[in-house]
């Protein structure tokens, strides 16, 4: 995307994008070339050639994205993808390329490491991907390895009435939890220390997922530690920042320089 959230230009050296359909992802952006059956074999093998490579240089968990308007989740949702081939129509029919390439994958990644996949749980608009379906793709990549799943949502349009609040994405996670029977990861506006612990007590989810919340405070852990009276383990050149050590109001600055070390 180019500056004010449009497409760039081939003059600008804008690539041609794949999708089931031709369907542009907004009014202004250009048509994307149709996937057939040999792009489709192609692809798959560059995703497991990425998950060998992810392996070779010491990764210890990959995850296949299947949602947020990528390639994968345009062939699962009815909203762009409009096939009347054996990959489009029916949910099973819009599962069978995304699972074909999590096979892809699951055989070049190895059994010992987590292999997971960040799926949708709604598209949040008429005609789209439903939490039922979420429930039916997990269960499917479940039979198939899968050893985790992150519910998220929207994407597969630029704008979709998305009621965002802290947390409002933790319910997806919990149905698909129990439908599907498989581990799961909460995403959506998870910043708070203790939010993020409810989520977990509640057993609506397995992990959560921290990212807005990390890239405004790099010590998230640290601190989010502190709120829930956790002791975690510091690196030795950080061990003097913990809030014990400095953050003693009623001590003198002699007792605390003493106490510290300094």
């Amino acid at each position: 995307m180019g500056g004010g959230g449009h497409p760039l230009s081939p003059k600008d050296g804008a690539w041609s994008t794949l999708s089931p359909s031709a369907i542009p992802f907004d009014e202004h952006g250009p048509p994307p070339h149709v996937v057939d059956k040999d792009d489709m074999e192609r692809i798959a093998e560059s995703f497991a050639a990425a998950a060998r490579r992810a392996c070779r240089i010491g990764f210890d968990l990959a995850e296949l994205h299947t949602a947020h308007g990528y390639l994968l989740h345009s062939f699962l949702s009815p909203i762009a993808n409009r096939r009347n081939d054996a990959f489009g129509g029916s949910l099973e029919n819009r599962m069978r390329f995304p699972l074909r390439v999590f096979e892809a994958i699951r055989a070049a990644w190895p059994s010992a490491k987590p292999l997971g996949a960040r799926i949708t749980g709604t598209d949040w608009l008429d005609g789209g991907l439903v939490l039922q379906d979420a429930c039916r793709f997990a269960a499917e990549l479940k039979d198939r390895g899968c050893d985790y799943v992150c519910v998220t949502s929207g994407g597969i349009v630029q704008k979709a009435p998305i009621p965002y609040a802290p947390g409002y994405m933790a319910p997806f996670a919990a149905r698909v939890r129990h439908d599907a029977g498989i581990a799961t990861r909460a995403v959506g506006y998870i910043s708070d220390p203790m939010l993020a612990n409810d989520i977990i007590m509640r057993g609506d989810a397995d992990m959560v997922a921290v990212g807005r919340g990390f890239l405004d405070d790099p010590r998230w852990v640290w601190h989010a530690a502190t709120v829930l009276g956790e002791t975690i383990t510091y690196p030795s050149q950080y061990e003097k920042t913990r809030p014990a050590l400095w953050r003693r109001t009623n001590a003198s600055p002699a007792e605390t320089l003493r106490r510290t070390g300094s």
